[in-house]
Parts: structure tokens; sequence; C-alpha cells
């Protein structure tokens, strides 16, 4: 849950039925929006799905559908114009954009990292990410991990160096496999999960040792639908603050709205409203206690970082040379005050 390469492997799930389109009968005049998910319905979508169900979208003249997880990334379909909006991660929403895409962050979903490194919870050799060096990294494939990896490991007096090994299962139940020493997973998800299985992880915050924080999960729009529309683009995203808001205000109440509107795919309650709790704990609101605002700051944190790597690629496919005004690649300006 986590970004575009665990969503790969769970692809299958994305059979799973999902409904379609926002409910209460919107009328003729409304106007659709479609928003692609990067993975099947879970806590990183509360919000959108209290909107749905609590009339918000209908309210504010939309026919919102949600366009189920396929194998190519939110981040493709809105920049292709095949959605309006879609679900992203500062981390791969920072290569897609460097690479053309015609995307622009409108929200910020998760304030924080919502991944930390993990590790097998009984490992006694491994007590700081300087112990990971000549370890066994299980990834899915992103530009931007090892990077962050080497960079957390040698901010903790390491060398950086480690073997990666792109996963085919879960992120707890290749490290219990013995397949990988460490990983990342999503703790309001996978780390919970994980728990709940009796196999729990020990983690390590990037930010402890010095690496720069970031959005986990972003609400992003098409560019040039965004110029175009701009009041039912508010309209959106003021609808799908409001149940954010809500999720991180009533936790328990948003779990159960996310599950109404999704009968038959969570088959563990219990997990769905812990993560709920966590998220609005820990990761819904910023500094302030708003949900959904950015900051040219934090943007310039991780996305900076990724660019000084070097591993930030153009059009062209090849790197970039002029450090790109990360200002311009989010607005605030369809959030409610």
């Amino acid at each position: 849950m986590t970004g575009v390469p665990r969503r790969t492997i769970l692809a299958a799930l994305a059979a799973s039925p999902l409904l379609a389109a926002c409910g209460g009968g919107a009328g003729s005049s409304a106007q659709t929006v479609r928003i692609a998910l990067d993975w099947t319905p879970n806590t990183n979508h509360t919000g959108l799905y209290v909107a749905q169900q609590q009339g918000w979208f209908r309210d504010a003249g939309l026919d919102v559908q949600f366009l189920p997880y396929n194998s190519t990334s939110p981040d493709t379909l809105v920049s292709s114009g095949a959605a309006e909006f879609g679900i992203s991660f500062q981390d791969s929403f920072t290569y897609s954009k460097a690479a053309g895409a015609d995307i622009t962050s409108v929200m910020a979903i998760l304030q924080h990292w919502g991944t930390e490194i993990g590790v097998k919870a009984g490992r006694t050799d491994i007590r700081t990410p300087k112990d990971l060096d000549g370890k066994v990294y299980g990834g899915f494939g992103a530009p931007g991990e090892q990077p962050k990896m080497a960079a957390v490991i040698k901010n903790a007096g390491g060398r950086g160096v480690f073997t990666t090994v792109v996963l085919g299962t879960s992120a707890y139940e290749a490290v219990y496999a013995g397949q990988a020493d460490f990983t990342e997973p999503f703790l309001a998800w996978e780390g919970i999960e994980a728990e709940m299985r009796g196999e729990p992880f020990r983690t390590f915050a990037y930010t402890d040792y010095g690496f720069p924080d970031a959005y986990s999960v972003l609400l992003m729009a098409n560019s040039p639908w965004l110029a175009a529309h701009p009041d039912q683009a508010t309209a959106f995203v003021q609808a799908a603050q409001r149940g954010y808001q809500l999720g991180a205000d009533d936790p328990g109440k948003a779990a159960q709205l996310l599950m109404d509107a999704n009968p038959g795919t969570f088959t563990e309650p219990t997990l769905v409203t812990r993560s709920q709790d966590m998220l609005a704990a820990k990761y819904l609101k910023d500094g302030s206690g708003k949900v959904g605002p950015q900051t040219a700051g934090m943007w310039s944190g991780y996305s900076g970082f990724a660019f000084d790597t070097g591993t930030l690629a153009g059009p062209d496919g090849k790197p970039l040379t002029t450090r790109p005004d990360f200002s311009t690649w989010f607005t605030n300006a369809h959030l409610a005050s």
C-alpha cells in the first residue's frame, strides 16, 4: 500500500468488486469526475468513500467514478487524461513529474511517511540501520528506493551497501519467509496486519536518521483539466477533504463508512478500524491540525533529495541537470480554508 511497486504484487485483487460510482442518484447534469485508485480500497481512500457515502460529491454536483486499480499506475492514467484525479505518493509522483507527467498534487492525504524500515522483530543482530550493511533489502522496483535506503544506512553510520531483491509477496511475508532481511512496511496496514498474524516488525523511522519527511499519500489531478475546470476541481477536492477530515476526527465512523461502501472487501474489520485510528492519530493532520495542506519546504525536502542523487530523469530519459521548482508541483488553491 505504499506506492506503485507494491501495488503490482496485488494486481490480481483488482478483480474484486468495487462500487464504480458515487451513489445517491446524481442527476444527468452532474459533472463526471473519475478518480484512479492506487490499490484495492483501503484506509488511504477512506475520505473519498466517506464523501461518497455521505452524499457530499452528489451535493457538489459531481458524479464521481472510482476506477479500480489495474497494472497502469494512477500517475500515468491521470497524466494521460484517462482520469481527472488519482491517488499518488510524493516519492512516485516526484519521478513521474520529472519525467514529464502532466499532474499536480492538490491535497496531502498523509502528512508524513507512512512507511518505515522494517525487520523481523526478533532480529537481535539488527539494532540500527547501520546493521543493514550487507543485508538483503526486499523492494518493489521503484527508482527512489535504493537511494533512500542507502542514505538512511549511511546516516546511521553504515556504508549503505546492500543487496536488493524485488518482492513478489507482501512485505512482512517476505521478511518472515527469509526472502529479505529488511523491507518497507506501510505501518497503518501491513504493520498492523503483521502484528495481528503474530509476525511483527521492528521498525526504524527514516526521519530519526536525518532523512527528510515526505507526504506519503497525495491526491493529484490532471494539470490541464485542473486549469480548465477550477470550480469542479474545487468542489471535488473540498468534498474529499471533508471526508478525510471526518476520518481524522471520527475514525470509527469513517472506518465503518469505508466498509459499508465496499461490502465483502474487508474480511478483518479490526484491521480497518485499527488502521484508521492510527492514521487519525499520526498522519492525517498537519502541525496546525488541518487536513490537506502542503508546503514548499516539505516538497523540496524529499524531492530535492531525489534530484541531488541524480536519479531524477527528464522526458528524454536523461538525468535532470536543473533543480525543479517544486513549489509549482502542488497547489493548496482548491482546499477549504
